[in-house]
């Protein structure tokens, strides 16, 4: 950091040094990041990203789901949203305005509560509304970007900039926009709804996810892209893979698009059962399934 920035600005935020990133990820694997940043609020994470070397790697964190972190770690700074930018207010009749580190379940709920309805299907979801923004996260025909009409973005140079989706291609997990840009919120233009039927369903939703997935184990949420036409599960499934484990990572019997640290996986394991399951399903089906998980360290899957 620049100590003539920081001594001008102070920073309000907490700075960790060598903190393990498996502390912070779903699936509680990853070695520990060089610096880590946890802001008081978005002008605060201006104030840090000017004083940032223009080299340093970044990496932005929120619940830590859809992610895999390299077992020696990350050599760089990790800056962590979630519990920081956490503003959710309504802007108009139809519209919120959610900030990055917010849970998207917690988004969901606050919509319903505000008598608004059409993101109940990211109470399904296990991570904030920044990676839902960053992958056009969805579920039960549910995407994020649909209801999508403006959002907010920083750059490393702390610049913040207001964003049309017009500016992004956003297609099936996939979001390319302006680059080295990163989301800080979001505005939502949703439709009215009844609470009570809202929630109902976000009840409905819950339980069927209890009833399909492993929600009490550790695991990053689904592994795979679904391949046009078909569903990963189901061709790891049909490959015979349910169940199978390298190391202490394993297929999880319940939903065959998840894998599960067993409680001593680490992430070589992961990713070894990771590879193994696109060998597999290739070999039996013709199709190398494409991972939703993002990798930190190592070279990409």
């Amino acid at each position: 950091m620049s100590e003539s920035l920081t001594e001008r600005i102070p920073l309000r935020g907490e700075v960790r040094l060598n903190e393990p990133l498996s502390r912070h990820t779903t699936w509680r694997v990853g070695g520990p990041a060089a610096r880590f940043y946890r802001p008081a609020d978005a002008e605060d994470l201006a104030v840090f990203l000017r004083g940032l070397d223009t080299q340093e790697p970044l990496l932005w964190l929120g619940l830590g789901s859809n992610l895999l972190v390299d077992d020696a770690g990350f050599a760089g700074t990790v800056i962590q949203t979630q519990g920081c930018l956490n503003e959710m207010v309504r802007i108009g009749p139809e519209r919120l305005r959610v900030q990055a580190g917010v849970a998207s379940a917690k988004a969901a709920r606050y919509a319903v509560r505000q008598g608004l309805a059409g993101i109940e299907f990211l109470a399904g979801i296990p991570g904030t509304i920044g990676g839902a923004l960053a992958m056009n996260a969805g579920a039960w025909s549910g995407e994020t970007w649909d209801f999508v009409s403006r959002v907010k973005t920083i750059d490393r140079s702390g610049q913040m900039r207001e964003r049309e989706p017009q500016d992004f291609k956003v297609g099936y997990r996939s979001v390319q926009g302006p680059p080295g840009e990163w989301f800080l919120s979001a505005e939502l233009r949703l439709v009215p709804g009844d609470p009570e039927v809202g929630a109902n369903w976000i009840k409905e939703l819950l339980a069927q996810r209890a009833a399909t997935q492993p929600t009490g184990s550790a695991n990053c949420g689904s592994v795979f892209r679904n391949p046009p036409g078909d569903r990963a599960a189901r061709l790891i499934d049909s490959a015979g893979l349910k169940g199978f484990s390298i190391g202490g990572a394993l297929v999880s019997q319940k939903h065959a698009n998840f894998i599960i640290n067993g409680g001593k996986a680490s992430a070589a394991d992961i990713l070894a059962l990771i590879e193994h399951v696109q060998d597999v399903v290739e070999q039996h089906h013709g199709i190398r399934l494409v991972p939703e998980v993002h990798r930190v360290g190592g070279e990409q899957l």
